[in-house]
């Protein structure tokens, strides 16, 4: 298939947004590297040729996300386990305040294969660059957030010896379906 011009409308269903986190200090081997979903959010992207002239603009709701896959450790990530950190996630990115992540394109550069735009978190809104290849009808890529660059500080236990790593990896493949 060939994506076609128009406006396609995404959700969770079309494909998988992840976000990827490390872990630092001294007491990291107590901890684990998450793989966590976005469960709740929405998409639009509006292709047109030339691809430079399309956009888009991601909406992630903060409480829809979910641990999927907790690797390293002493031990294996228990239900328990996965529930605290969603409950943190919350607590670390003031979801009552700020219900939601949102990402605004404001340029795309299809022979770099990235595009421009805001990325606002927890009221904060700073420029990011996202790597993206659009490959028949999907969509692939991704972009490492510094988290304290928004204001986030990085979720910390143990008095501070288990710290998150200030870098997030975020990764997406999406499918395009016919467009609206």
């Amino acid at each position: 298939m060939t994506v076609r011009e128009g406006t396609y409308e995404l959700g969770p269903g079309d494909g998988r947004l992840l976000l990827r986190t490390s872990r630092s200090g001294l007491g990291r081997r107590a901890g684990h590297d998450l793989t966590i979903e976005a469960t709740r959010w929405t998409a639009e992207a509006t292709v047109r040729e030339p691809l430079e002239e399309s956009s888009a603009k991601v909406v992630v709701v903060v409480d829809g996300l979910e641990v999927r896959e907790g690797t390293g450790g002493v031990k294996p990530l228990s239900d328990r386990d996965r529930q605290d950190i969603a409950e943190n996630l919350c607590k670390v990115l003031d979801a009552r305040r700020h219900p939601e992540i949102t990402f605004t394109s404001t340029g795309i550069s299809a022979s770099a294969g990235e595009v421009e735009g805001d990325l606002t978190i927890m009221g904060t809104t700073k420029p990011i660059r996202v790597r993206a290849e659009l490959e028949d009808d999907r969509v692939r890529g991704g972009a490492t957030v510094q988290q304290t660059r928004w204001g986030v500080k990085p979720y910390t236990a143990f008095f501070g010896a288990l710290r998150l790593a200030d870098e997030v990896e975020i990764e997406f493949d999406l499918r395009l379906r016919d467009a609206g």
